[in-house]
C-alpha cells in the first residue's frame, strides 16, 4: 500500500488558522475528505494519516470523526495537553479509538527552545507508551538539540521527526542541521517523515536538484526502513501540486531497490503508526 504519512483536514477560519499568512492565500478556505479523495485517486495514494493543525480536543475529535467516516483515512494524529495534570484521564478516553494513533504538539511555535524537555511535557510523553501512542516532533532546527536529549530518555516510545525538522532550504542553510540530524537518525526509536520540503524552499523557484541534498542527509541518517513519505496537503500547494510533491520523493527513491521504496512509500509508515 501506498500510504501518504502526512496531511490535514480544516474548515477554514481566520482566527484559528492564524499561521495561514498572505503568502500562503491559496489554501485559506476549506479542505476536506472529499477534496482529497480524487487527488489521491489520480496519485495511486491508498491512504493517508491526518494530522492535527490545531491545538484542541475539539480538533482530535473532529479528525477521529472524519477518520471513523472516511476508510481511506487509516490514522490520525490528534493533539491533548500532554501538560495536563489530567493526562491520565485523557489517554485513558482517546485509547478507546482504534484509528487515533498518537500525538503532536506545535513545539515549533513555543518560544522555550527546552519546551520538549521541561518535566510536565515529560510527565505527558512518558504516559504514551502504555496506550501504544505515537508522538510526532514538530519543531525548527535550533531545537533539534532539545529533540536528542529528549529522545534519548524515552528509548522505547516511538518518535518520528515531522517535515525533516524544516531545515532552511531557501537560505541553504545546511551543517548544524545536518549533525544534530545524523546523531538523532542513530536512535532506533526515531522515524522521520520526507514531506513539507517544498515550503521550506522558495515556493516559486525550489528545484529538486535544492531539495535532494536535504533527502540524501535523511536517508543516510535514518535508513530506508525509518523513512516515510508525506505530501503536507494542503499546505503544499502553496509550493505545487500533489503530483509535483510524490515525484519529488519517487524520482528520489527510484534508485533504491524496489522492497526499500515500497518501505518508504508506505510499509514504513503502517509499521509506525501500527495502521
Amino acid at each position: 500500500m501506498t500510504i501518504d504519512s502526512h496531511q490535514h483536514f480544516w474548515n477554514y477560519e481566520p482566527v484559528k488558522h492564524d499561521w495561514i499568512d498572505d503568502s500562503m492565500s491559496v489554501i485559506r478556505k476549506d479542505f476536506l475528505p472529499e477534496n482529497l479523495e480524487g487527488v489521491y485517486s489520480e496519485n495511486n495514494i491508498d491512504g493517508c494519516v491526518a494530522v492535527q493543525a490545531d491545538q484542541t480536543l475539539v480538533e482530535t475529535d473532529f479528525l477521529i470523526d472524519l477518520a471513523s467516516k472516511n476508510d481511506f483515512i487509516k490514522g490520525v494524529v490528534g493533539w491533548v495537553d500532554l501538560r495536563g495534570n489530567d493526562i491520565d484521564a485523557v489517554l485513558q478516553k482517546y485509547s478507546q479509538f482504534d484509528k487515533l494513533k498518537g500525538f503532536r504538539h506545535v513545539v515549533q511555535g513555543e518560544p522555550d527552545h527546552n519546551f520538549l524537555l521541561r518535566p510536565n511535557f515529560l510527565n505527558g510523553i512518558y504516559k504514551l507508551k502504555q496506550y501504544n501512542f505515537t508522538y510526532d516532533i514538530l519543531v525548527f532546527p535550533h531545537q533539534l538539540g532539545a529533540v536528542l536529549e529528549f529522545a534519548r530518555k524515552f528509548p522505547n516510545q516511538k518518535f518520528v521527526i515531522d517535515h525533516i525538522a524544516k531545515p532552511y532550504i531557501k537560505d541553504g542553510f545546511y551543517d548544524g542541521w545536518a549533525i544534530l540530524m545524523i546523531e538523532i537518525g542513530k536512535l532506533d526509536n526515531v522515524y522521520c517523515k520526507l514531506s513539507g520540503m517544498v515550503t521550506e524552499a522558495d515556493f516559486n523557484t525550489w528545484s529538486s536538484k535544492q531539495i535532494h541534498p536535504y533527502m540524501e542527509l535523511v536517508l543516510k541518517a535514518f535508513g530506508t526502513e525509518k523513512v516515510m513519505y508525506g505530501s503536507d496537503w494542503p499546505v503544499c500547494l502553496v509550493a505545487g501540486n500533489y503530483k509535483q510533491v510524490k515525484e519529488l520523493t519517487t524520482n528520489f527513491i527510484a534508485q533504491l531497490s524496489p522492497d526499500e521504496q515500497k518501505a518508504i512509500m508506505g510499509e514504513n509508515a503502517i509499521k509506525f503508526y501500527n495502521l
